[in-house]
């Protein structure tokens, strides 16, 4: 089995399942870590920053419009809705610097409520067919419809004369028929050739419809060929994918090392970090002592915020802030880094239901450029080892990271957050 293969699945086919279950954990976690009462503040100093800017706003507008003796006022106005609209920004930021906060330092407890057993059925797809594209090739065209026959003339002979005018009129009225039968006569000619154009006129559109028709026809078996084939396609690749799917499952079963990291990548993968606390993972699994070797990177110390809090100075129309103690930097880091050594172990001993692994091997550290050499270097701020029957029993959801860490016998810096590397050598594994 191809690595990483059915990591595409998961991409290709769960994204979209994978960023509601992204949107609702954040979700739970958020309602877990502050009250309804902080949301609704937080939505009502975004509402104030907004209802203040666009005071603001009307006020620079009016002012600009003023006559000379409404200036004053209105440049005071102006000056109260812009501290207004200032300090509505400052609660706003301080708000989402709280939340960025709380959530680093709650890392391993927003993962302790979630299953982190993956069911690999659910990475199966079906394939779905988008409707055939080219319904309008098959109506067939309407063929031309003949036009009415033109009315043939009919001969109108004037009436003989009567009485005394049958005497003198005689003459006039033969000229009068020669008139008409002429007339007559011109007027089945035109009417022949009428008729004859029609008829090849006619012919000609039913050549031409014939021709389109054809053509139509031919358009349509081409295209509905290449519909088949694209759906043929799609079919075919949703089988393979399924078929990877079960082929993980099946050597998943057998503990084919190759499927069991496989696995533990899409866990991975499923496992919902803040976006200010990026987290990627290597792994790889020994069968022969059941071990899986990890090594997770963690954000470098300088990805992470400093700032303790905004402030608005009226007097100077400044934003400012202050920062936090180096002290409190480096406790939070600290503390964070401790977090996901645990949680990674948690979440790898809850997903491996079938306890393929025994026992976990981590480094869990950061990368950064070695001023010696330029180069980019691995820095492993916590080495530890953990047993899968000693790991599960503890109840992650009381403990003190620091702790437990210690109680694993792993080796931890002593200043992650000045890039001071822990001992990796001669960790004991529970």
């Amino acid at each position: 089995m191809a690595r990483g293969l059915l990591s595409e699945l998961n991409r290709i086919a769960k994204r979209a399942a994978r960023e509601a279950e992204r949107s609702r954990k954040t979700a739970d976690r958020r309602a877990q870590q502050a009250t309804r009462e902080a949301e609704r503040e937080r939505l009502a100093a975004a509402r104030r920053a907004q209802e203040a800017a666009k005071a603001s706003e009307r006020a620079q507008k009016q002012l600009a419009k003023a006559r000379a003796h409404d200036r004053k006022m209105l440049e005071q106005k102006a000056k109260e809705a812009h501290i207004a609209a200032q300090t509505a920004l400052i609660e706003q930021k301080n708000t989402e610097l709280v939340e960025i906060y709380d959530e680093i330092d709650t890392l391993l407890k927003a993962t302790l409520a979630i299953d982190d057993f993956v069911d690999l059925e659910s990475l199966k797809v079906t394939v779905k067919h988008i409707p055939f594209d080219r319904p309008d090739l098959e109506k067939p065209i309407p063929a031309p419809v003949p036009l009415a026959e033109p009315r043939k003339p009919i001969l109108d002979n004037p009436s003989p004369p009567t009485g005394i005018a049958a005497w003198f009129g005689k003459k006039k009225h033969e000229r009068a028929v020669v008139a008409a039968n002429n007339a007559h006569e011109k007027a089945l000619t035109e009417w022949h050739a009428i008729k004859l154009q029609r008829k090849a006129d006619y012919e000609k559109e039913i050549e031409e419809h014939q021709r389109r028709e054809t053509e139509r026809q031919q358009t349509l078996a081409a295209e509905k060929q290449r519909y088949a084939t694209e759906c043929n396609d799609r079919e075919k690749k949703v089988m393979e994918l399924n078929a990877e799917v079960d082929s993980l499952i099946a050597n998943l079963g057998y503990g084919v090392p190759d499927a069991i990291e496989e696995y533990i990548s899409i866990v991975f993968e499923n496992s919902v970090y803040p976006e200010h606390f990026p987290v990627r993972h290597e792994s790889s699994f020994e069968a022969a002592n059941a071990e899986l070797t990890l090594r997770i990177f963690v954000p470098s110390p300088s990805s992470i915020p400093t700032i303790k809090a905004y402030k608005y100075t009226k007097a100077k129309d400044e934003i400012n802030h202050t920062n936090l103690s180096q002290k409190a930097c480096k406790d939070r880091y600290a503390n964070a880094v401790h977090q996901v050594t645990l949680r990674t172990l948690h979440e790898v001993f809850e997903s491996d239901r079938r306890g393929l692994i025994k026992t976990i091997s981590l480094e869990v550290g950061t990368e950064t450029r070695d001023p010696a050499t330029g180069n980019q270097t691995f820095i492993p701020f916590v080495a530890t080892g953990a047993g899968r029957e000693v790991f599960m029993e503890f109840d992650l959801s009381a403990v003190l990271p620091i702790a437990t860490l210690k109680h694993l016998g792993a080796s931890v810096s002593k200043n992650p957050y000045g890039l001071e590397a822990a001992d990796t050598f001669g960790i004991r594994k529970s």
